[in-house]
């Protein structure tokens, strides 16, 4: 099956760059900037769908980037990032849409709505999102005590159990939270630790020494010592964790929504997973996609009409129909690449695309989107942040290596925008 997802992702990527090539239509065609390039598809089947407004689509790594960049807007983003200080200004309220009933407020999840809000007004609204999860092989026969979220300790006492030894090293190891540097990310933002933007980035400091004070105690706790896990990882996760999870060498491994359910359904059939959480919250990804509509495009009514369109239920039904029928479901997770923001289309729609969902859909009210973050974000994270937390956990005091806030300063210098 998988021979046919590549030149099917090409063939909307050809798409995407020759709807960018178009030329419009006065105000009935507007253009669309986006990172998802799920987005080309959804704008061929609303061309489709009606004669009277078309959408272009042009694809670019970082919108929110190009729009602070750009004096030629496009009429409608959808992207990640388009929260930042440096963009959201851009948008015009969306408040509009909601008098006129043509789209519900109570249709998407609150707390990811609230934050398109700005000053009492919705200038953004949430396309998409995606979960940290925990996957394990559906052969292991231990309980786990909840049919939806598993905690950090539960993950620390059962992957210590798990553990095997021979003369003195693991020949199986239930889990390490240093096997995946974004795990750790995950458990500092479990201690609240904040990230957000700021002048340039802000966070509780004290928060995030607890949460690597925790990582520490972990590992020697579970697993003797770092290095015995690091011995571990070098000499058998060579493997996809997905077939070391099948197998038996591990018990779990950390995997988001989004690669979960785009694995092969073949994998997927022999895993089961829950969702990461700690204290009732799941904290949820920081690329969550969002849609506004720009103050300065020339096309208004035509990105009105693309947005009352979108987030209807039968809308996202009908284009979760046609990409499962597609084949595009195999390259492309759900809505713009996650769970909708729309909540009646993620807890009653989802299920039925997604079988393995049944019995394990979040609560709503444990979702927890994070705060809002620079539009380079993922630059910072991914060079600076995640080396951090991978040092960190490696030295004996944080003395023993460079701070985050040097090494954050460092990175803004020489990486002036």
């Amino acid at each position: 099956m998988r021979k046919f997802a590549a030149p099917l992702a090409a063939a909307f990527l050809a798409f995407l760059f020759t709807a960018a090539s178009c030329s419009g239509d006065g105000a009935n065609a507007a253009v669309l900037w986006t990172d998802q390039p799920e987005f080309a598809f959804y704008a061929e089947m609303f061309n489709a769908s009606q004669d009277r407004y078309k959408v272009e689509v042009h694809y670019f790594e970082s919108p929110a980037q190009r729009l602070t960049e750009t004096r030629d807007f496009p009429d409608i983003a959808a992207a990640s990032w388009l929260k930042s200080a440096s963009t959201r200004a851009l948008f015009r309220p969306l408040d509009d849409l909601f008098r006129k009933e043509t789209i519900s407020s109570s249709s998407f999840y609150p707390k990811l709505l609230a934050l398109g809000n700005i000053e009492s007004k919705q200038y953004l609204l949430p396309v998409s999102f995606n979960i940290p999860a925990l996957i394990f092989a559906r052969t292991y026969g231990q309980p786990l005590s909840n049919p939806f979220t598993i905690d950090m300790t539960e993950i620390m006492e059962q992957g210590k159990a798990f553990n095997e030894e021979a003369s003195g090293l693991y020949t199986r190891m239930g889990f390490s939270p240093a096997w995946d540097d974004e795990f750790l990310f995950i458990t500092a933002a479990l201690f609240n630790t904040g990230f957000r933007e700021a002048s340039p980035i802000a966070w509780d400091p004290l928060a995030l020494e607890q949460a690597m004070l925790w990582i520490q105690q972990w590992i020697a706790h579970a697993n003797t010592s770092i290095q015995a896990e690091d011995d571990f990882a070098f000499k058998y996760l060579y493997d996809p964790p997905e077939k070391l999870v099948s197998e038996g060498r591990i018990l779990f491994s950390y995997m988001d929504s989004k690669k979960f359910f785009t694995q092969a359904e073949e994998r997927r059939a022999n895993l089961d997973f829950r969702w990461i959480a700690e204290k009732e919250v799941i904290p949820l990804d920081e690329r969550s996609v969002y849609l506004g509509i720009l103050k300065k495009g020339r096309a208004k009514k035509a990105a009105v009409a693309f947005t009352q369109w979108f987030f209807q239920e039968d809308t996202q039904r009908m284009l979760l129909e046609s990409s499962k029928k597609s084949r595009l479901m195999e390259t492309s997770f759900g809505i713009g690449g996650g769970f909708s923001g729309l909540r009646t289309v993620t807890e009653q729609i989802f299920p039925q695309f997604y079988p393995s969902l049944l019995g394990h859909m979040p609560p709503e009210s444990f979702l927890s989107p994070p705060a809002i973050l620079p539009r380079n974000w993922m630059s910072v994270k991914e060079r600076v942040i995640l080396p951090y937390l991978h040092d960190r956990i490696r030295s004996q005091s944080r003395e023993e290596i460079r701070s985050l806030e040097r090494r954050i300063t460092d990175w803004y210098r020489l990486n002036r925008e």
